[in-house]
């Protein structure tokens, strides 16, 4: 689909204007935009003489797209495959900060019951009840761990945890952590618009497992997707680009994902 040979040579020239590419080699995932040599203004950005509302609605939307992709990259990186929820017993638990040093202790509890050393990246999101019943968690991790040691380390109520695999054949652990990144996705979005309180974070991960970036350039859109599909040894299944939506007002941008 593209010419890797376009791309020898245009990987960390310093252009000053061309397109930049941040690749995320271990979730197969890039995103990136033309640099020119004026400062580019985001899409949510409000210019002066516009309508307040709407760039604050824009600046919402744009900050949900980059929440979820960052709860998608991290879960597609570590491979978190498994996807739980956590319930409070009884009337539940209605506030914010205690269902995070709740879900704090869980995790070092779970993290306790491991064997020495091992490793245990983690995602999870706060979800309101209908109804008016509180808050429960949901949660990805990327390894298997012992129904008992899971309701040992909870303890507050009900656990439900499966590993995902509603995926096509040959997606493997992959694609099914990017089903479980599109779940939470969903969580993060009403996270950022249900009762929430200032200074807490949408979601909380492990830290120490953030997925790393490699930065490529390029002269055009082609060159740096080529690149990036030389150091993955693949090409794309997925590429989007602002062409593709009407009325976009960000500079000219790109997203791939590789199978």
């Amino acid at each position: 689909m593209y010419d890797t040979n376009d791309a020898v040579g245009l990987v960390a020239r310093g252009l000053r204007a061309g397109w930049l590419l941040s690749v995320y080699p271990d979730a197969a995932e890039a995103g990136g935009c033309f640099r020119s040599t004026a400062r580019p203004r985001g899409p949510g950005e409000w210019r002066p003489g516009g309508d307040p509302l709407a760039a604050s609605e824009r600046a919402a939307s744009e900050a949900a797209r980059r929440a979820r992709g960052k709860v998608r990259r991290y879960c597609a990186a570590n491979r978190l495959n498994r996807l739980g929820t956590l319930t409070y017993r009884g009337a539940g638990c209605h506030d914010p900060r205690q269902v995070r040093s709740d879900a704090g202790r869980f995790f070092r509890r779970l993290r306790a019951a491991l064997p020495a050393g091992a490793a245990l990246p983690y995602l999870w999101v706060p979800e309101w009840h209908a109804g008016g019943h509180g808050l429960h968690l949901h949660f990805a991790v990327g390894r298997f761990i012992r129904r008992s040691d899971i309701d040992a380390a909870w303890g507050h109520g009900f656990v439900h945890i499966k590993q995902l695999g509603d995926v096509r054949v040959g997606a493997g652990a992959l694609g099914e952590a990017r089903l479980a990144a599109r779940y939470l996705g969903k969580y993060v979005g009403k996270a950022m618009d249900e009762r929430r309180v200032a200074g807490l974070h949408r979601y909380e991960r492990a830290e120490g497992h953030d997925p790393r970036v490699v930065h490529v350039e390029g002269r055009s859109r082609d060159a740096v997707i080529a690149a990036a599909s030389a150091r993955l040894g693949r090409d794309p299944e997925r590429v989007w680009t602002s062409d593709d939506t009407e009325g976009w007002q960000g500079p000219p941008a790109v997203w791939v994902q590789w199978p």
